[in-house]
């Protein structure tokens, strides 16, 4: 897994069920258009807003209907068994990558007790060959992973703990990982990162703006030994106009503009769907996407 990589979102109905023929087109068109993998059920996803029946629905979609070499899946929740139930799932299904968020809701929490959380993980999966991959959003979760907790998961268990998705805006924190642990796979959450991809030895990014990036991303990433400014700035204008509006509700406006089909504007309370001023304020790139 490397290169562009797309957080997928994930469309509903009104009652806030799944939509599969939509989910999959999108995820299509994505690997159509650039994306060399794509990160499912994460943030983007809606993953923690829906239950387990509703993500392992559609974990079964994505695996039979994609490439799953080309997938990653997020499993992690606050609950040890669920993780372990929802990574194992995984597995099952042929994923060859989990990407899982750390047990965020009891703090403070020792490295020693998040050493221990991932480690009773591993040994659940026994033999099990799904990798791990951290998730660190600590805007989201409340806590940042030390990296002396990813080192010595890392280094104790090599071949399970593979890779980590940085979502702390932080690159900083992605350079120290990279210069540490060269053989992680380390993904900032921003497609301008990949500019700085082969100086740092980044694998990639794995963003939601590559939704709306996905073939200006991959031309970066191609030529990342040789950023073009211009390419970057064009990609940084698109991601902080995004960002200016409330992410999610964002990025899933752009795909029904995208696709044709209002029904991507659902999201799931305690999201809101776009008003009138914030699509307004979006408008500056809908006459740009590549669409359908």
């Amino acid at each position: 897994m490397r290169g562009v990589v797309a957080a997928v979102p994930t469309p509903i109905t009104d009652t806030g069920a799944p939509v599969e023929d939509l989910y999959l087109a999108h995820c299509q068109w994505l690997l159509a258009n650039g994306c060399d993998g794509l990160n499912i059920l994460g943030s983007t996803g809606e993953a923690n807003s829906f239950d387990g029946k509703a993500r392992k629905t559609v974990m079964r979609w994505a695996a039979g209907a994609l490439d799953r070499s080309r997938l990653m899946v997020g499993t992690g929740t606050p609950s040890l068994a669920e993780t372990i139930d929802l990574t194992s799932f995984a597995d099952e299904l042929g994923y060859e990558i989990a990407l899982v968020l750390p047990p965020y809701y009891y703090k403070p929490l020792s490295d020693d007790g998040l050493f221990a959380w991932y480690a009773r993980l591993h040994e659940a999966l026994h033999g099990r060959k799904i990798q791990i991959y951290f998730y660190n959003y600590p805007q989201m979760t409340g806590l940042n992973i030390p990296v002396s907790v990813i080192e010595r998961l890392h280094k104790t268990w090599p071949d399970r703990f593979k890779g980590i998705k940085d979502s702390s805006g932080k690159l900083e924190y992605c350079r120290e990982l990279t210069a540490l642990l060269p053989d992680l796979a380390v993904f900032p959450s921003s497609e301008v990162a990949l500019s700085e991809a082969a100086q740092f030895g980044y694998a990639g990014c794995i963003s939601a703006t590559a939704n709306q990036t996905s073939s200006l991303s991959a031309q970066l990433w191609s030529d990342r030994e040789n950023p073009d400014a211009a390419l970057v700035e064009k990609i940084s204008k698109i991601r902080s106009t995004v960002a200016s509006q409330p992410l999610i509700p964002a990025v899933k406006y752009l795909v029904s503009l995208q696709s044709g089909h209002s029904q991507w504007q659902h999201v799931i309370p305690p999201f809101l769907e776009l008003d009138e001023a914030q699509k307004s304020a979006l408008a500056e790139i809908t006459d740009h996407l590549v669409t359908v």
